[in-house]
């Protein structure tokens, strides 16, 4: 089962971590989204949807014990479907901004979509943030976690070659998050990927 916290919003100790996916929703085309919750044998919550590897939430204890979502997102899927400033989610192929949206590589200048006025931003008008990822719960010792999977065809976006990037989210009971990313590629290309969370340690209702 899910772990919770108790009355008092007190961290439960001593739990069995564990990994539950649930849904989540579904896009205008009918593919449906996926929610995967992590809970680690402290209690901490991590929440992850496979689409756009978004963590929706993050439950850690203040000082008290207490804890708090310090993840800026939303509850629903709907809100991340209508639009919002890259909460919590992968930015790829390229995260930030390649002016002009052109780059040289191997004496060859590729031309990518533009969606930051005149530069392209985050992967562009379609990136990574905006797909459903394959997904499959991860459980290790002392840690429990979801693996995500994408594959970007060459020309997406501009970019050259076929990427196949995977994603990992790992809850330890060390009350760690980690992510860790991994891309392969059949030719040159350029790839540049990170998380983009807002954090705001006061928690949900500062």
């Amino acid at each position: 089962r899910t772990a919770e916290a108790g009355p008092d919003g007190k961290r439960r100790k001593n739990m069995q971590a564990n990994v539950i996916r649930t849904h989540f929703g579904q896009l205008a085309d009918g593919t449906p989204v996926d929610l995967f919750t992590l809970t680690n044998a402290a209690g901490l919550i991590a929440k992850i949807t496979n689409y756009g590897t978004i963590i929706t939430e993050l439950h850690v204890p203040d000082r008290a014990g207490r804890l708090g979502d310090v993840v800026l997102g939303f509850d629903q899927l709907a809100p991340y479907l209508a639009g919002h400033p890259y909460f919590g989610c992968t930015t790829g192929r390229v995260c930030n901004r390649i002016a002009h949206g052109r780059f040289t590589l191997a004496g060859q200048t590729y031309t990518l979509a533009l969606n930051n006025q005149t530069n392209h931003l985050h992967g562009g008008v379609k990136g990574f943030d905006k797909y459903v990822w394959r997904a499959q719960p991860v459980e290790r010792e002392g840690a429990v976690g979801v693996e995500l999977v994408h594959t970007s065809p060459d020309g997406d976006e501009g970019y050259p070659g076929t990427l196949t990037v995977t994603v990992t989210y790992t809850l330890n009971d060390d009350n760690e998050l980690w992510i860790d990313y991994q891309a392969r590629t059949d030719k040159p290309t350029v790839v540049n990927l990170t998380n983009h969370a807002y954090w705001n340690l006061g928690g949900a209702a500062a």
